[in-house]
């Protein structure tokens, strides 16, 4: 697809892989509606935006107000004429439990945003989108949507959620202008937990593998460009969905053990 020129909504766009892909889009040449609930991440993106000789506008809005995100398609074209794309970066986590340990409210939570956030931007922007010569959606799935991941599973199957609706929707667009890439990264250094309110595990003095926010941001860019169906992100990533295609229930149980070891 191309970009420079494009008008892109990206949520979670106030750090993280969020800021990352409004700022990649904006150095492609594209301008970018901006969105998330924090104002002052939102502020800090539009500035560092500044001098790429794009338009960036910034909309504070949860993605669990449907009445905000119905409201959204129309601040957007008044800002910038079009709407070309959609890139669904928002999602939260909850904490490392055993699912036992977890409430009915830490499902609904994820859910809510991950999920259901989801869709509902999806729903708001399509009928803008099959109208474009040219369109994308981006959704962000998680590796723990092809693998599962033991202690964060109300989180996996919210993004397991996220990758069937999404390459679903990409099925039923086959006849369309529009293109959907669902992204599946590993661990990156992101605000994840902050993001989330909640604390996640710290590995100590073990060595992990770690993507960066930027290199991350640079790939979702480079998939939206090319039409990708699946970007996956991240050395670990890559190992654990080659390794799980081959033995599924080993690689669970050895991600299990290694998150037991440090829960």
């Amino acid at each position: 697809m191309r970009i420079a020129d494009r008008v892109f909504v990206v949520t979670g766009a106030g750090n993280g892989m969020g800021r990352e892909v409004a700022l990649g889009l904006c150095r492609r040449g594209a301008h970018v509606a901006a969105v998330d609930l924090d104002e002052v991440g939102l502020s800090g993106t539009a500035a560092r935006a500044h001098g790429t000789g794009t338009r960036i506008s910034t909309h504070v809005l949860s993605i669990t107000d449907r009445d905000a995100v119905a409201e959204l398609p129309a601040q957007v074209l008044d800002s910038h004429g079009q709407v070309d794309g959609l890139v669904n970066i928002a999602g939260i986590a909850h904490r490392f439990a055993l699912f036992a340990d977890l409430g009915l409210e830490d499902l609904d939570r994820v859910m809510a945003v991950n999920f259901t956030g989801t869709v509902q931007m999806c729903r708001a922007f399509l009928p803008i989108l099959v109208a474009r010569p040219e369109a994308n959606i981006t959704n962000m799935s998680s590796l723990s949507a092809l693998l599962p991941f033991a202690s964060q599973m109300l989180y996996s199957a919210s993004k397991a959620a996220v990758k069937q609706f999404s390459e679903g929707l990409d099925a039923e667009l086959a006849d369309t202008n529009v293109h959907v890439v669902t992204v599946f990264p590993g661990n990156v250094s992101t605000n994840l937990a902050q993001n989330s309110g909640v604390a996640m595990l710290d590995a100590g003095a073990r060595r992990a593998i770690v993507t960066t926010p930027e290199a991350a941001g640079r790939k979702i860019v480079a998939g939206i460009a090319n039409d990708r169906y699946r970007v996956i992100i991240g050395t670990d990533a890559h190992l654990l969905y080659t390794l799980a295609r081959f033995a599924p229930r080993r690689t669970a149980r050895l991600v299990a053990t290694q998150i037991k070891s440090v829960l």
